[in-house]
């Protein structure tokens, strides 16, 4: 059982950046894919970056060169960097967590934090 915790969710203006967090309670964080989703209201839940074990990465077209996805395994920690934030990504940003590697399909990860909300508005 995996433990996720995400933070760093807030208001930014237009063209701001965040670092979002995903903390995991589990020692074997190093054998784990990781992933970011995102959902915003009235839609459903995207694919925005993932990455596996080995620290293969993989972006959604909507957020490459703007988002970057990173783990730091002696910490049990995934961040998300953003930046050039658009109004369009505006969301509940979620981490989830599954055996050793990433996937776009939020179907296939056994594990889930709460979210955090982003909000990018002027």
């Amino acid at each position: 059982q995996v433990h996720l915790v995400e933070s760093g969710g807030e208001l930014v203006q237009p063209g701001g950046s965040l670092r979002l967090s995903c903390q995991a309670s589990e020692n074997t964080f190093l054998n784990y894919g990781l992933g970011w989703f995102r959902q915003a209201p009235g839609k459903e839940r995207e694919f925005v970056a993932g990455i596996s074990s080995d620290f293969t990465t993989r972006y959604a077209d909507a957020v490459k060169g703007r988002f970057t996805i990173s783990r730091d395994n002696a910490k049990n920690v995934m961040y998300l960097q953003m930046n050039g934030l658009k109004p369009v990504d505006t969301a509940m940003y979620s981490c989830a967590a599954r055996a050793w590697f990433l996937s776009d399909s939020s179907s296939a990860y056994a594990y889930w934090g709460q979210g955090t909300q982003v909000t990018v508005s002027s």
